[in-house]
């Protein structure tokens, strides 16, 4: 404690200590701009100035010994850099202020005016603010700091924004919060100022290290902007935005795709050397029309004024049309080169599916030996990458579409190998940007997902058949056995048979059902359904194959096994428009049957989406009931009741 209330006495004796090495050491050839009143106390008007650059060295050398202070007195970055600055301000605010108003014999409320709006009382704040922020200790993330830095960022590029496009003079509110530039090309820097920040907020929310990295370096331009277009309140907002992102850049730790490295690099080769050739190109081609001779040097000259956007107005050394238009075009290609740049570096990381070998086996392994429920046979399909914990013992199967990372069912594996398998996989996504779903999640392992700060929505329910239990007996399952007889009477017969005991022709056959009963429909499925017809082997999918009474193949049934649970799960039901009514049921009881028969306890039928809502057998809420209407108006865009429906034909235990 004693040592944090020592800290504003340093900071005021440091202020000293740098006003004075100022009067002592006074560098006469030091070339550049000049700080007015940075030696108020001097009588000679002119010597009452000091060069920028001797300024900045004298007063960051100040700023660092305060802010390493800071640190040895454990005070936190923010609450160093505000209240230290703040103090240094006032102080030079009222030592310039009372040197002013006795050097040159004013009125009191004339000096305070003319120091309120000198360099010399904002600048040495800054960089006290900026060196506590950059060298104070840090005392932890808060979970929602990063939302208001980044809110904050937000208003300040909308008010950049704002400015360059609000009609009139630089009067009012949102103009003084905004740089004070009446130039067209200071104009449209804050507008690109703006909207680059307005782009890096949304990645500040989401605690992005390169999107701190590309707000700090805009909004250092911006304040830049404000002090070279004059002092005003924007000069404080645009300062205290830059000290908030240095000091709380520790919040911002999760890193961007190191591939895109590479692509940044590139944009940067390929812009420079395009708008280099471009410029030189337009210059010999108009080289009548300079006032020199064509040289490298003239070249190199006009192409980076031209860039910076010294020469927006036109040339002074290029005459007619083209003095006017050439230094804007090189403006605009550079300004559209650094947009495209900054979109790579700050572009989400990117996800490929990769499945290695010596993963896709072990991924096998353990859906044979662990896979506990009827969705697990889908991870194995081709679109989808595996996350394993530490020892293999365990994994996840996900995807990532538009920046959420979907993870296909629960993990598999020993439970208890789920926690810490749950919770790297998070932290691997949060790395990475991405958001996280798990469809098909079960209800056994929810309280597991909420600890992680997951929330559970319904989805819908999947219908299991007993096989032990099913039976064709009975009034109410009368239509399912009349379409049997039916299809026994005409004489089809149902075959059950593993992918490696198919032969080339019948596989011939079943891909044409399958590819004519989708149409031009994309394939779905990613969390209940194979990709492939005959991507898995003889011990971990099964087709029940139902042929005519000439013994062609009309339709097929496609299961994936789950031998753990003794189980199968439906993927596909595909069959040609010409197979009579009933087929798919014929070929569900064949199924029943030969599974019993095998010692398989379940069958599993299709999902049924939001079964619970659209066929409830509790009273609905009133949410509730408005979820239902709005479900059963998209019933003709998809199969949704027409799922429940068929499902409850075989009376199934739902999950």
């Amino acid at each position: 404690m004693a040592r944090r209330l020592a800290a504003l006495p340093l900071a005021l004796a440091a202020a000293m200590a740098a006003t004075g090495w100022l009067y002592l050491v006074r560098p006469s050839d030091v070339p550049g701009p000049r700080v007015r009143d940075a030696l108020p106390l001097d009588e000679l008007a002119k010597h009452a100035s000091a060069p920028l650059v001797w300024y900045v060295l004298v007063w960051a050398a100040a700023a660092a010994v305060i802010g390493m202070y800071a640190r040895w007195a454990r005070i936190e970055r923010l609450s160093a850099s505000l209240p230290l600055a703040l103090a240094v301000g006032v102080f030079l605010y009222l030592a310039t202020g009372t040197s002013i108003a006795v050097i040159r014999q004013i009125p009191a409320d004339r000096a305070f005016d003319l120091a309120a709006g000198r360099e010399a009382v904002y600048l040495p704040a800054a960089l006290v603010a900026l060196a506590c922020g950059a060298l104070a200790r840090t005392n932890g993330s808060g979970r929602r700091l990063p939302f208001v830095v980044a809110g904050i960022v937000a208003a300040a590029g909308a008010l950049d924004v704002l400015h360059a496009i609000l009609p009139g003079g630089n009067a009012g509110l949102l103009h003084d919060l905004t740089p004070d530039a009446t130039a067209p090309v200071a104009r449209a820097a804050a507008a690109s100022t703006g909207v680059a920040l307005l782009a890096a907020s949304r990645g500040l929310a989401r605690r992005r290290r390169r999107a701190l990295q590309v707000a700090v370096a805009v909004s250092g331009l911006s304040m830049l902007l404000h002090v070279l277009s004059g002092l005003n309140a924007g000069s404080l907002a645009s300062t205290v935005v830059l000290v908030l992102l240095v000091a709380r850049r520790h919040d911002f730790d999760r890193p961007g795709d190191v591939t895109r490295r590479r692509a940044a690099l590139a944009r940067i080769a390929f812009s420079v050397a395009a708008i280099a050739g471009y410029g030189l190109v337009a210059l010999w081609v108009n080289r009548v029309g300079a006032d020199q001779p064509f040289t490298g040097a003239f070249a190199a000259r006009e192409l980076l004024a031209g860039a910076v956007g010294l020469n927006a107005g036109g040339s002074p050394h290029l005459a007619g049309e083209f003095g006017k238009w050439f230094p804007l075009s090189l403006l605009l290609l550079t300004a559209s080169a650094t947009v495209w740049t900054i979109a790579a570096w700050m572009a989400p990381w990117r996800h490929r599916v990769r499945q290695e070998a010596r993963e896709c086996e072990l991924a096998r392994a353990l859906v044979q030996a662990w896979g506990a429920d009827t969705l697990a046979p889908f991870v194995l399909r081709a679109d989808k990458s595996y996350f394993f914990a530490n020892d293999g013992a365990a994994f996840l199967a996900y995807r990532v579409v538009a920046g959420v990372a979907i993870v296909s069912g629960d993990p598999i594996g020993p439970a208890a190998a789920f926690p810490q398998l749950v919770a790297r996989f998070i932290a691997h996504a949060h790395e990475r940007d991405w958001r996280i779903a798990i469809l098909g999640a079960s209800e056994r392992w929810l309280p597991l997902y909420r600890e992680h700060g997951l929330h559970a929505l319904y989805h819908g329910d999947e219908a299991v058949v007993e096989t032990a239990a099913f039976s064709l007996e009975g009034r109410a399952i009368r239509k399912v056995r009349q379409s049997v007889q039916r299809l026994a009477h005409a004489g089809f017969e149902a075959r059950v048979l593993r992918p490696g005991e198919i032969d080339a022709e019948l596989r011939e056959r079943l891909e044409s059902i399958a590819d004519e009963w989708r149409g031009d429909q994309p394939d779905r499925g990613f969390v209940m359904a194979l990709d492939a017809l005959f991507s898995l082997g003889d011990d971990e999918a099964l087709f029940v194959i139902g042929f005519d009474a000439d013994g062609r193949a009309m339709g097929f049934l496609h299961f994936a096994v789950a031998p753990a649970i003794a189980a199968l799960s439906l993927s596909s039901m595909p069959r040609l428009r010409a197979t009579p009514n009933g087929f798919n049921e014929w070929l569900i009881c064949a199924t029943i049957d030969w599974a019993r028969a095998h010692g398989f306890e379940r069958v599993s039928l299709n999902f049924a989406p939001f079964a619970a809502v659209l066929a409830p057998e509790a009273e609905l809420t009133a949410l509730e009931e408005v979820q239902r209407r709005a479900l059963l108006a998209l019933k003709g865009r998809f199969q949704l009741d027409n799922l429940l429906t068929f499902n409850r034909k075989f009376f199934p235990r739902w999950e």
